[in-house]
């Protein structure tokens, strides 16, 4: 049996074709059929380009019903399909295409004129646009396919994505995820949050990242049912479609802003029976004002770009504010310290992991592929975590926030987590910066509710809960946090934005 992603999915779609896949917000609705017979078109124009199995499809193109047929259509192709940030700029574009040397490049049409000379000194062989509402070049030459298309028989290691990492310690680097890695984590989840014949998953993610193509795509795909298709996150929409829906799948921004939202009642999410996030660590105080507004706990999950997810919380075990649940199925996992040992509960060390979901590599890097695995098979995945008692994982923070001030090791996580208890306190980052004497020190960014605070009143509650050592050495505050498009707070920007100022501290000190 061939072990092409689509076909996993084929096997799982409704046995009434007419049930929808897709209600998009403006209306229009795309069935099972419409999934099989338009995803066999692209399929058909991929290999009337002379696009082969293992070739790469680029695309940067707006989230619609017509950008998952293209992913499906590349699936059954066998084409390796590579989704790009929209926020991009053509510079940044250019090192993916150079990099990936795709064979197709999809994107909206004035993209598409402004980068024609650099798609060609890129050595792209073909080009077209496709726009929010599933317009454009390449949706016309589609349309001139057949609708039957025999599906690419494949092996489980064959490659069925690219995803290019935020690159914020580096050139982005890209992860290629098989067919058999896909299907592996979208069981595991099907299985983990106990998905039915009823769910109805409403879907307000972008479809560049794991979260919203994966994480939620996937795992309808594989569960048969249908979603509500937003364009993008917007509360008062949000909160309209929650009574139409049982899954919601958000990031740790999307909750915090529909607890702004008063129209977020128990009576509007009386449908939902799952509420998820990921991408980002999610506050305490937002879980925990989520559950009093609700009456719904939050399921936190953790995963990452080359391992999909690694744990989940269970929606039959209560959940501990702070916590992300236990491994998935097919995933083993072990926590190592600096000697290279297991270590014991309440520990920290590094979190490794085994999984049949694990990336195959890194596009183009053997040798950095090689780095990020230990000699016994293990990814190191740079994030520090701590096993519970009940066998539940703590994430401590990244391995690379860690900075080490006067010869001890300090992470981030532990001080953000306090400042973040501080009443007036919306949420705030702390980043290791050059100091003369002790190496590295805290800067700790604070964003307030409302009010600036009283900085004198923060340092002071920090030196009573912490040792000395781990205590910022200053204080800023401002009225936001770079992210990124998942909401993960970029602290390398942090760390560039604030230099002159932490410099011009030193020198007065």
């Amino acid at each position: 049996m061939s072990a092409n992603l689509y076909a996993v999915f084929k096997q799982k779609f409704p046995k009434d074709l007419s049930n929808p896949f897709i209600k998009e917000a403006r209306g229009s609705v795309l069935s099972y059929a419409e999934v099989e017979s338009r995803s066999a078109q692209v399929a058909s124009l991929l290999q009337s380009l002379r696009i082969k199995p293992g070739d790469r499809v680029a695309a940067q193109i707006e989230k619609s019903a017509a950008a998952l047929i293209l992913y499906l259509g590349c699936l059954r192709a066998g084409a390796v399909y590579l989704p790009i940030n929209t926020a991009y700029t053509n510079a940044e574009l250019t090192y993916f295409l150079t990099d990936a040397k795709p064979a197709l490049f999809v994107c909206d049409a004035i993209r598409e004129k402004s980068l024609r000379a650099s798609i060609r000194e890129c050595g792209v062989p073909n080009c077209f646009s496709l726009d929010a509402h599933g317009r454009g070049s390449f949706a016309q030459q589609a349309l001139a396919h057949d609708t039957k298309f025999k599906t690419v028989t494949l092996e489980a290691a064959d490659p069925a994505a690219i995803l290019y990492s935020s690159g914020t310690t580096g050139k982005p680097k890209g992860a290629t995820l098989s067919h058999g890695a896909l299907a592996a984590n979208a069981r595991a989840l099907h299985a983990a949050w106990q998905l039915g014949p009823d769910d109805v998953l409403l879907h307000a993610l972008p479809i560049f990242h794991t979260h919203g193509l994966f994480v939620a795509t996937n795992t309808v795909l594989i569960n048969g049912t249908g979603m509500l298709f937003h364009d993008g996150f917007e509360s008062d929409a949000v909160i309209s479609d929650l009574a139409k829906a049982t899954v919601f799948m958000g990031v740790p921004t999307y909750y915090t802003r529909l607890l702004a939202n008063p129209a977020l009642t128990r009576e509007a999410c009386t449908s939902i029976r799952l509420f998820i996030s990921g991408s980002a660590p999610l506050l305490d105080e937002t879980c925990n004002a989520f559950k009093e507004r609700t009456g719904h706990a939050i399921v936190e999950r953790y995963g990452m770009t080359e391992a999909g997810i690694i744990t989940s919380a269970n929606p039959d075990k209560p959940k501990r504010a702070g916590t992300v649940g236990w491994p998935l199925d097919g995933v083993t996992l072990r926590i190592i310290n600096d000697d290279d040992e297991p270590v014991g509960a309440s520990e920290t060390g590094e979190l490794q992991i085994k999984s049949s979901g694990l990336f195959s590599g890194y596009w183009n890097k053997p040798e950095k592929t090689a780095e990020e695995f230990t000699s016994d098979g293990f990814f190191r995945t740079g994030d520090i975590a701590r096993y519970e008692l009940d066998g539940q994982i703590t994430l401590i923070g990244r391995a690379k926030d860690m900075y080490i001030s006067g010869g001890f090791n300090v992470f981030p996580k532990e001080i953000e987590q306090i400042v973040d208890a501080i009443e007036g306190v919306e949420e705030c980052a702390v980043v290791g910066m050059p100091h003369p004497d002790f190496g590295e020190a805290g800067l700790v960014i604070i964003v307030a509710k409302k009010e600036p605070l009283d900085e004198k009143a923060i340092r002071s509650t920090l030196k009573e809960t912490l040792a000395n050592y781990k205590v910022p050495k200053q204080i800023l505050q401002s009225d936001s946090l770079p992210r990124n498009a998942m909401g993960k707070v970029q602290k390398n920007l942090l760390r560039e934005t604030y230099h002159n100022e932490w410099r011009d501290w030193l020198q007065d000190q």
